[in-house]
């Protein structure tokens, strides 16, 4: 049983017994419960602090868990259907609805319930992440002199430096805002470079989450098709031409979510199209840390062959670390960096300093590249497991390319498969998978599903979801 649904358990068992204690009444010591139900003091801690979030116990620091006394009487629900009227009247102007679907996001965010094998994941099962590498780097940033006080709000230097770095060509550290992960640098971005009601090229499929961020912020966004060798130029260079745009967004490297990297004659075309067009690039640089073994050397990022200032370059570390090591950046070259810094100081002042120091102390340690290698190495063996499975056991599900990086494969569903069934089914079965509707910013050529191979325990929890699968299509 895993950590998270050992906790749910726990809470479960104690919430029915509450009744046996009076209010105020005291429950069973830490001790007494970790030797009871079997399980660890971090599941009991969580447990409790589950049932004190809930209301029913007050935990007090030395003294242990008590019964909460009688709850308070809900307020009657009011009338909140004026709101319909007022939202609907608010976007009657706009030139593009800022209707937000979430849905595509949510999926690789929520935890699915109890039993059921992770395939839409988007972050690395917690056996992967460098949890005591993090909390010992936490543990050091926060004894740090100054570690709590108010920081740069472009960042620490030193930090800004090494993405820097990380990036090459004539990047400076003076071109780099440190952000609060991927997300939110992809947000400032997109809010800086194009006015509500502008088009927005974006790939297609592509990762939801920037789909999403478009639309609330009243973009229109336009697909141009990608295939195994990344976007296709001619398609990008006519897409400029047709809508006027002034802003692409793409994932050259490990494309989310079909895997593919753009290739080296279309890195240059693609740069060209968009210097042609007086136009900006957001490079969403996601996961360049999470190739695999066999994937060689990896072609630099577009920042580094642009010195003109076109690509805003968007890196993060919350994909090869944790999904609440919250810490990205964004780097620009030119006038438009004053923009970006604008908006990101006016939407949340500055990032974190401890979670700043914590990252220098996590990617400053020397166990940091061993860390990448191991990495690297677990998920070469899951996709070939998972790829390997797919092609023997489920050869329906056309997988057109298997990739050397990332953490997921792309599959297209037989003709007349309905995807919605499919995912549902699948579900039913035990296993969770991601719809490939929410990819697409128009309609899908076909029905698509998104496998992930990064959220599981290793090869046996992908051959045991597998064989879920095949029994879900049968």
């Amino acid at each position: 049983m895993n950590e998270r649904s050992s906790v749910g358990e726990l809470a479960k068992s104690l919430r029915r017994e509450l009744n046996r204690y009076p209010e105020g009444g005291k429950l069973p010591s830490s001790r007494a419960l970790v030797e009871r139900f079997r399980v660890s003091p971090v599941t009991v801690s969580r447990a409790l602090a589950q049932l004190a979030a809930e209301g029913l116990v007050v935990t007090r620091p030395g003294a242990g868990a008590f019964r909460s006394g009688p709850r308070a009487a809900a307020a009657p629900a009011g009338d909140t259907s004026w709101q319909e009227v007022a939202l609907s009247a608010d976007g009657a102007t706009d030139a593009a609805p800022r209707t937000v679907d979430a849905s595509g996001v949510l999926s690789t965010l929520a935890a699915p319930p109890s039993g059921v094998i992770e395939f839409n994941s988007g972050y690395l099962h917690a056996s992967l992440q460098p949890e005591r590498a993090l909390a010992g780097a936490l543990a050091r940033a926060g004894r740090r002199p100054g570690a709590w006080g108010r920081p740069p709000t472009d960042g620490l230097p030193e930090l800004r430096e090494w993405f820097a770095r990380g990036i090459g060509g004539a990047v400076t550290a003076a071109e780099v805002l440190v952000t609060a992960g991927g997300q939110s640098a992809l947000t400032t971005a997109l809010r800086a470079l194009a006015p509500p009601g502008a088009p927005v090229l974006v790939e297609s499929p592509t990762y939801p989450g920037l789909l999403a961020i478009a639309r609330a912020a009243g973009l229109r966004p336009v697909p141009v098709p990608v295939d195994a060798d990344g976007v296709r130029p001619e398609l990008l260079e006519r897409a400029f031409a047709a809508t006027g745009a002034r802003l692409f967004v793409c994932q050259p490297l490990f494309q989310n979510p079909t895997g593919a990297v753009l290739s080296g004659p279309r890195r240059c075309e693609v740069l060209r199209v968009v210097r042609a067009a007086g136009a900006f690039l957001v490079e969403d640089d996601y996961v360049r840390r999470l190739a695999h073994d066999d994937a060689g050397p990896l072609p630099r990022p577009l920042a580094a062959d642009d010195p003109d200032g076109h690509v805003v370059h968007v890196g993060s570390l919350t994909k090869v670390t944790s999904p609440s090591l919250r810490i990205g950046c964004v780097t620009a070259r030119g006038p438009v960096l004053e923009r970006l810094r604008a908006i990101q100081v006016v939407d949340s002042f500055f990032v974190s300093r401890p979670l700043q120091e914590a990252t220098l102390e996590l990617v400053g340690s020397t166990g940091w590249s061993r860390y990448l290698r191991s990495v690297a190495h677990e998920l070469t063996a899951r996709r070939t497991a998972m790829a390997a499975g797919l092609q023997g056991g489920l050869p329906e599900l056309a997988l057109a390319h298997v990739p050397s990086g990332g953490y997921h494969l792309w599959l297209r569903l037989p003709d007349g498969c309905d995807e919605a069934a499919f995912v549902q089914a699948a579900l039913r079965a035990g296993v969770a998978v991601a719809a490939g509707r929410p990819y697409f910013a128009a309609e899908p050529p076909a029905g698509h599903v998104r496998v992930s191979y990064a959220g599981v325990a290793g090869a046996g929890e992908i051959a045991e979801g597998l064989r879920r699968l095949r029994a879900s299509t049968g």
